[in-house]
């Protein structure tokens, strides 16, 4: 029998990380059958981590303050995450690969120019990430949303997410300030926040310097405070189908109403453990 397992966090309505809850407030239910939770743990466990970069023409003019948010980030992260950095225009390129967190220089030669791959990155770097040291693999991505110049279509990369088991984080650079151009594209930004969504991540989208740095610095401290749980199925088919997952927690006295984030499931695949 294989485990399936998931990473969850836990937040309260002001938004602040809830920890040091215990098994016993946690139930799992995939498709509406209660699970016996048979693994878990809050340990600050070192992950693989893939940074995944917009450089094309789209993001001209924010790259300086895209990479800053790059540095904030690692500098926030486990000293022990393993990263890489895939860069992406018209074409998806691995520009560094797993290093201890020297990627920001990788960055600095880069001239933004061209049309816009992101579908493509997003394969190349869930492929790249699973072949990770770590138990835990995740991805940050930094772009406005756009692409135009995929030989993937979306909907074969949202499958793709979806049973992949890699929790993705995605922040969506716009053009600083009000106005007209303090927004991004509605539909980048739709896609943004599904890609979020689905493995259990999520979207920033940053109007200020200060917000981009709060954004990267959010993500890093979450990815250290989250909880990994593992149960055996009741199911046993490994027919392929998609299993739905839902996570419900009960906190102690004194904390109510708490927000919890996970992926929304996994395909029951032959032969793959859910990680």
């Amino acid at each position: 029998m294989e485990v399936a397992s998931l990473t969850v966090t836990v937040s309260n309505n002001f938004n602040h990380l809830v920890t040091g809850l215990d098994r016993h407030h946690f139930e799992i239910y995939e498709d509406k059958v209660k699970q016996e939770i048979s693994f878990f743990s809050d340990a600050d466990d070192p992950i693989n981590m893939g940074i995944v970069f917009d450089v094309s023409g789209s993001i001209k003019g924010k790259l300086d303050r895209a990479r800053d948010a790059l540095k904030f980030f690692i500098q926030t992260s486990h000293s022990d995450d393993d990263f890489f950095l895939v860069g992406f225009n018209q074409r998806a390129n691995l520009l560094a690969e797993f290093t201890d967190g020297a990627l920001a220089k990788n960055l600095t030669l880069v001239d933004p120019g061209g049309q816009t791959a992101l579908y493509d990155a997003m394969y190349l770097g869930i492929e790249k990430v699973r072949w990770g040291r770590h138990n835990r693999n995740a991805i940050l991505l930094i772009s406005d949303g756009q692409d135009n110049s995929s030989r993937n279509a979306y909907g074969e990369l949202g499958k793709l997410i979806k049973g992949a088991g890699v929790q993705i984080y995605c922040i969506g650079i716009v053009e600083m300030g009000g106005g007209a151009g303090g927004t991004l594209d509605m539909q980048g930004q739709a896609i943004l926040e599904e890609i979020a969504q689905t493995t259990g991540g999520k979207a920033f989208f940053p109007r200020s310097g200060a917000e981009l740095e709060d954004a990267t610095t959010r993500i890093a401290v979450e990815l250290r405070h989250q909880y990994n749980i593992g149960y055996y199925p009741t199911n046993v088919k490994r027919d392929g189908q998609w299993r739905k997952i839902r996570v419900n927690v009960k906190g102690p006295k004194g904390l109510s109403n708490l927000n919890v984030q996970h992926k929304e499931g996994y395909y029951a695949v032959a032969g793959k453990s859910e990680r």
